[in-house]
């Protein structure tokens, strides 16, 4: 068993799943394999991270909150910035739904273009100060980029197991960023699974979703930002898309964290939005809240999982906060990749822009109030499928370089209809 080096301010980990507390683990509870969370030292804390000292703190990255996190000896971060992503006010969108107060969390704008480079950095300076020197990880495409992305130039080697039907744009971010990509034949699941068998054949560090307990710690990060952005005010819902359950559990820790250091008095709620074929924190958070297989199929790449890794953290994280699920289909997806493109100027993958998907749906069932405060999560930029994004706008108009093509192409289209030919 590795030594963790974790800082003062972490006590150990606790097992989501059977409630084992333990001073150290590698990835996974000792006891019953289940996902671990970190136990914080909150009055330790909450000597150094007040609203004053972030006040004084000119860092925007998610180095801003290196307090909250389980690092104690920085040997090296990625040099790129990560977090610190704007939070938009969404008027237009607001006014199609008939609210007043819809926000944007843009987090494509982070290095690797996905929310994924949160939880990345952690476990990047994470294996730096253990001495690791080849990272390892399975992804649909967004968690494995942002790896490579961030150990680019740390002297740090990932090797990256994807499904081999991982969208191209995504490939050729970790090849240009020189990871070594293993394509599976095979779905995300077989992908994940021989990552762990990797694991414990070659000793390779592992990021995976889920079994690295040091990913929530990244992503978490997203919370404070939007507590902040919001000028300390805690919204009423916030909307993110799931599929593994790490982005979801993670945001809930961070407003958790902030609510025990006396930061914010009251938590939001949170609402998981799947593809409806992908939906089995749903299905199970409506249930018995045991974690079931689906099909997993979904255009939407980012959140095509059968089963989720960080599933019980997922439904948790709904339970405990009151919040609900929604399923939508590819269509809806897509329908909300142009609404928040065109309504907002926000460019999402079919992943980053279900959480708009599910506003729209929930506000349409009366689960959203005029009044509310709302914050729908954007985890991934839409340059990360371009084939989604041209089945959600259509094609260009396609003419010879002739005026008299033009004026014909004009007189037959209508000026709505001169943005796009759909053929």
């Amino acid at each position: 068993m590795k030594n963790r080096h974790l800082p003062p301010s972490v006590l150990g980990f606790r097992c989501l799943a059977c409630g084992l507390e333990v001073a150290d683990a590698a990835y996974v509870c000792p006891s019953c394999s289940g996902n671990l969370d970190l136990v914080y030292d909150y009055r330790a804390v909450r000597k150094r991270l007040t609203r004053a000292s972030l006040a004084r703190n000119p860092d925007p990255s998610v180095w801003r909150w290196r307090d909250l996190m389980p690092i104690k000896a920085f040997r090296g971060v990625p040099v790129v910035r990560i977090g610190g992503t704007p939070l938009y006010k969404a008027d237009r969108l607001a006014a199609d739904l008939g609210l007043s107060g819809v926000y944007l969390k843009d987090d494509g704008r982070n290095p690797s273009a996905s929310f994924k480079d949160r939880a990345g950095a952690v476990v990047v300076a994470k294996a730096l100060e253990l001495g690791e020197r080849t990272v390892t990880g399975a992804s649909t495409g967004n968690a494995a980029s942002s790896m490579a992305c961030l150990a680019a130039g740390l002297g740090l080697k990932t090797i990256i197991f994807v499904p081999e039907k991982a969208p191209a744009a995504k490939i050729a971010q970790l090849l240009v960023f020189g990871a070594t990509v293993i394509a599976v034949k095979g779905t995300y699941d077989q992908a994940f699974d021989l990552c762990l068998k990797a694991t414990d054949e070659y000793g390779w560090y592992n990021r995976n979703t889920g079994h690295n307990p040091f990913t929530r710690e990244g992503k978490k990060t997203a919370s404070f930002e939007i507590v902040e952005q919001l000028g300390w005010k805690v919204p009423d819902k916030v909307f993110v898309s799931v599929g593994d359950g790490n982005i979801i559990s993670g945001l809930w820790k961070g407003f958790k964290d902030f609510y025990s250091l006396g930061l914010i008095d009251r938590l939001p709620r949170l609402v998981g939005v799947q593809a409806e074929k992908s939906d089995a924190v749903k299905r199970a958070f409506e249930s018995d809240g045991v974690i079931r297989p689906v099909s997993g199929d979904t255009l939407a790449d980012s959140i095509s999982v059968s089963l989720p890794r960080d599933g019980e953290a997922a439904v948790q994280a709904l339970t405990e906060s009151q919040g609900f699920a929604v399923s939508v289909t590819d269509t809806e997806i897509l329908d909300a990749m142009r609404a928040t493109a065109r309504r907002e100027g926000v460019f999402g993958e079919p992943a980053g822009v279900a959480a708009v998907a599910g506003l729209r749906k929930a506000a349409a069932r009366g689960q959203v109030q005029a009044g509310e405060k709302i914050v729908a999560v954007i985890t991934g930029n839409g340059l990360k499928d371009v084939a989604s994004a041209l089945k959600a706008a259509g094609r260009p108009f396609t003419i010879g370089p002739d005026p008299a093509e033009l004026r014909k192409l004009v007189k037959t289209h209508s000026p709505g209809g001169m943005r796009t030919c759909r053929n």
